[in-house]
């Protein structure tokens, strides 16, 4: 290919999300973590071919990226190493800096080129709240161009954890099962999925595809992902 668009846009990713019989205690404890949630590694499409994505930017790998649900919701990590810089947040403008995003359709309906009410997007900064903004952030913002947006988020449908380290920072984020727009696991235990972790040092890792090709508009381009039963 000449490197015009990405190797992933050309493949309809599915994978199994697995189930916690025992939910993480968001304490920042990567043991509750096993190997078994992490994510597929989809970048390794793009590099084996040599390419880089679309905009001249090769694909990134250096994150670590876990997943699951439970009846209590979804649940999502991520470990970000060898970063020599500072942390970059802020809350305000969450994607200018260090985040995570993860976006969910609870109707996977994959033909869609817009958002419906199902469709959500979420954040999670590893700093950027409470006193001195040494506290971890977790929100929502609803999706441009959403032919009809989601439910509103009731405030205690978050919750994120984060230890900061030297070289880069482990984040925890749980998105309660009240907040999600639709959420039915016996009934449509297929699910849209998406996660995008930014980093200001590194740039971006995504699970599909970049900006390039409009992630936050289009819930086409994520993944679709499997709700394994208990």
């Amino acid at each position: 290919m000449n490197g015009l668009i990405p190797n992933r846009l050309l493949f309809s990713f599915e994978f199994e999300l697995l189930y916690f019989a025992k939910p993480p205690r968001m304490k920042g404890v990567m043991r509750d973590w096993g190997d078994e949630f992490l994510l597929p590694c989809l970048a390794e499409i793009d590099e084996s071919a040599g390419e880089e994505a679309l905009g001249g930017e090769p694909p990134r790998d250096f994150a670590r990226i876990w997943a699951g649900w439970h009846d209590t919701g979804l649940y999502v990590a991520v470990e970000v190493t060898g970063k020599k810089k500072p942390l970059a947040v802020n809350a305000d403008r969450f994607w200018a800096g260090d985040n995570v995003r993860l976006c969910t359709d609870m109707r996977d309906a994959r033909e869609n080129k817009r958002a419906t009410r199902f469709c959500q997007q979420f954040y999670f900064l590893p700093q950027g709240g409470g006193p001195g903004g040494k506290e971890p952030v977790a929100g929502s913002r609803r999706i441009h161009r959403a032919t009809s947006d989601a439910p509103q988020v009731p405030s205690d449908g978050l919750r994120v954890h984060a230890k900061v380290k030297r070289g880069g920072y482990f984040l925890e984020g749980h998105v309660r099962s009240a907040a999600l727009s639709g959420f039915d696991p016996t009934e449509h235990s297929r699910i849209g999925f998406f996660v995008i972790v930014e980093d200001a040092e590194f740039g971006q890792q995504y699970l599909t595809v970049g900006d390039a090709m409009n992630w936050h508009i289009d819930p086409s381009t994520w993944a679709s992902a499997v709700l394994l039963p208990a």
